[in-house]
């Protein structure tokens, strides 16, 4: 390979002069030079003999209807040298006329080799544009390139008879030029990877292909064109980055953050990808079991996600939630142990490597054609959570470099979306053990009433709040009816809960009136906020409750009632109309106001029901709470005869109406008897 372009010739282009009737009547010793004939080989004689035996008849009728109305024209044509083979070259013809007014054209001609369009110009154009440029003949030889294809040499588009294609993409340009030079179809935008002049890295090109046709209309080559879309590639790169971080992590569940990436990574990245999570990352799920036989310190994961371009996931051997095991010496096994990922741009599948001791995984290479592996692990905030497998099997471009870095950064992200999910799990799970512990699993309206409850949790929290109820049989056969609701949502709400529902228990059997327990109420729980304190000794955010406390005397049938900042009850005489008792409304308590709150008495006959609720059940973010009282009023007073457990369903399907409630909504009602 010449180290430099080939000079320009500069001696005169061949010359031949040929008649109307296509008889050479001129040659001149550049002709002679160019295509091998003498002058006595070929004057006199028809020019179709410089053509290819097999067509030269018709070629030169169709150049002639072509091209000899016009005074001049130029264009490609293929010769025939006179040792036999083809010679590609650039014609320039002009029309004369004889002394007798016969027409006689006057060809000039260069090799291909040389710059076509030399003399020309566009070739200072051409000769300097960005874009490579390369001829090739019909024997696929490389006949012509450009400054620009000349600076892209090395492991650039080659033949065996020149040097222009990557190592691995020598046939496959082959194939190509054929398929372009048979049909005529151009190829546009085929990406070629493309050494760096360093010999450190790798560009990519945009390489297209389109058929050269010669004066007569026939194919005599292709050309191709090449444009370094490196930069573009990294842009395009950038903004998948960017697109990630809106498509991958939009939820706080696990599962769906393992698919988000899966299915994000294809196909733009690979054929197939999969995540597999350590048995940490789920911990509601069934502890696995250690295939026998096995080494005990083999990992075990789960099939969290996985996304494939073929339907059914052929390359999968587990459904998603199975137990993945993998053998020691599996790379698998080596990116968890080491925290690194594994890059294998040409998967070994030769006899004695480890896919030797995992038959399954082998079977699916073997099947779906992989050949090319990335496995980069999950890490976030110093621990490994799993590993992410990326494959190529259809698209034949092995992965590169750049491909490994995107994994890596697509991966890094998922693995600090699937860390804050995890979190979230654990707490939401603590939250809803504590949650379902603190309240109680059977309410008694021991011999004065008949009670039912319900508690619908928040579709936007994960079903944990500071919502509760309560009833406590108290002397005398009265019994106390309560409901509250701590301020905001998660673990530290249904902890404040537990406090709250603890202390009324505690002071209720004191038999205090309602008023004096929720005064008594709010200075405890505001002493005990004092005390609160975080790891690093700043007192923790205050949440204050709301309260409604009851009780009833089925004696006098008189229910004394104190409110703490709470909505107030709904009572449904016997005769069906409902009212709402609006006595002294002290403020919530815990929030240290040193408030007083004041009781009021409400009388309830025989079948009266009376109703304690959150704001959760009449709230909506279209209406204030005075249109969803009279909501309430509404479904009350057509249901308030049904059995107490359907009364609750019923009210809450009309409240809520079937859709996911906005806040916790918790119901108690109870029927005087």
């Amino acid at each position: 390979m010449s180290a430099t372009p080939p000079v320009r010739c500069g001696a005169a282009p061949a010359t031949a002069v040929i008649d109307i009737d296509g008889t050479v009547i001129a040659w001149t010793r550049a002709a002679e030079r160019l295509l091998g004939y003498r002058a006595s080989d070929v004057v006199g004689r028809s020019g179709a003999v410089l053509l290819t035996p097999s067509d030269h008849r018709e070629r030169l009728s169709a150049w002639t209807r072509q091209y000899g109305h016009l005074d001049r024209w130029s264009g490609l044509a293929e010769a025939r040298h006179s040792a036999g083979h083809p010679v590609m070259l650039h014609l320039q013809g002009h029309r004369l006329t004889t002394l007798e007014g016969r027409p006689t054209w006057v060809l000039s001609a260069r090799p291909a080799s040389m710059d076509p369009t030399a003399g020309s110009v566009v070739e200072p154009l051409i000769q300097r544009s960005p874009v490579a440029m390369w001829i090739w003949d019909r024997e696929l030889r490389c006949v012509w390139r450009n400054v620009r294809a000349w600076a892209l040499r090395e492991g650039s588009l080659t033949t065996p008879a020149a040097d222009c294609a990557p190592a691995r993409g020598n046939e496959q340009i082959h194939r190509v030029l054929r398929k372009v030079l048979a049909d005529g179809v151009p190829v546009v935008d085929n990406e070629v990877p493309w050494p760096s002049s360093d010999g450190l890295g790798q560009r990519t090109l945009s390489v297209s292909f389109f058929r050269l046709e010669g004066v007569d209309g026939h194919p005599v080559g292709v050309c191709s064109l090449a444009i370094d879309i490196t930069q573009s590639l990294a842009r395009e790169r950038l903004a998948m980055v960017v697109e990630a971080s809106a498509r991958i992590g939009t939820s706080l569940d696990v599962r769906q953050t393992a698919q988000e990436l899966a299915e994000f990574a294809v196909p733009e990245l690979a054929d197939y990808a999969a995540v597999d999570l350590v048995e940490s990352m789920l911990p509601e799920e069934v502890p696995l079991e250690r295939l026998g036989g096995m080494d005990l310190n083999v990992p075990v994961f789960r099939r969290a996600g996985a996304a494939s371009i073929s339907p059914g996931l052929p390359e999968s051997p587990w459904d998603r939630g199975e137990a993945v095991f993998v053998p020691p010496d599996s790379p698998w096994t080596r990116v968890l142990s080491s925290g690194h990922a594994h890059f294998e741009p040409e998967l070994d599948t030769s006899p004695g490597t480890w896919l030797d001791h995992d038959p399954a995984r082998a079977r699916t290479v073997y099947d779906a054609g992989m050949h090319s592996l990335m496995i980069v692990p999950l890490r976030a905030r110093g621990e490994t959570l799993g590993v992410t497998a990326f494959v190529r099997s259809r698209n034949p471009a092995p992965f590169t470099r750049d491909d490994l870095v995107l994994a890596e950064e697509l991966v890094v992200r998922a693995a600090l979306s699937l860390d804050s999910a995890r979190r979230y799990t654990r707490e939401r799970t603590a939250a809803l053990a504590l949650q379902r512990n603190l309240l109680p699993r059977r309410l008694s309206g021991g011999g004065a009433l008949d009670v039912a409850y319900r508690y619908l949790p928040s579709g936007a929290h994960g079903g944990v709040g500071g919502d509760w109820y309560d009833t406590i049989p108290l002397s005398g056969g009265r019994i106390a009816l309560v409901v509250g609701d701590v301020t905001g949502h998660g673990i530290n709400a249904a902890a404040t809960m537990g406090r709250v529902r603890t202390a009324v228990r505690t002071l209720a059997y004191m038999d205090m009136p309602p008023g004096e327990l929720l005064t008594q109420l709010d200075n405890l729980i505001s002493r005990l906020h004092e005390q609160d304190v975080g790891a690093d000794g700043a007192p923790l955010p205050i949440l204050g409750s709301t309260c409604l406390y009851a009780v009833y005397d089925p004696a006098t049938r008189r229910c004394t009632m104190a409110t703490a900042g709470h909505p107030p009850p709904a009572v449904v005489g016997p005769d069906g109309r409902v009212t709402f008792p609006a006595g002294p409304t002290g403020p919530p308590v815990g929030l240290n106001l040193e408030a007083t709150h004041e009781s009021f008495d409400v009388e309830l006959p025989a079948g009266a029901l009376v109703t304690l609720y959150t704001d959760g059940l009449i709230e909506r973010r279209e209406d204030d709470l005075d249109a969803g009282m009279v909501r309430l009023r509404t479904a009350l007073a057509g249901c308030a005869d049904l059995p107490l457990e359907r009364l609750c369903t019923s009210v809450i399907d009309i409240m809520v109406g079937g859709r996911a409630a906005e806040d916790d909504v918790a119901l108690l009602v109870a029927r005087t008897r």
